[in-house]
């Protein structure tokens, strides 16, 4: 399963969950992602975009 963004490329980060004890575990930071149906080329398709570009004006989404 890709969780990256069509248009920007943003993909997921590592960290760590940190507990009150000051415990570290791993963790995912996962892009917000949704999918949409956009004009590409000229054609309309179904692509996943991260939220940021979708306000930012960086996707014509179809009619």
């Amino acid at each position: 399963m890709a969780f990256s963004c069509d248009v920007c490329g943003k993909n997921r980060q590592v960290g760590n969950n940190v507990s009150h004890a000051n415990n570290r575990t791993k963790r995912v930071f996962r892009p917000n992602l949704r999918t949409v149906r956009a004009v590409v080329k000229g054609a309309v398709k179904k692509i996943k975009v991260c939220t940021r570009c979708l306000r930012s004006g960086f996707v014509q989404k179809a009619v």
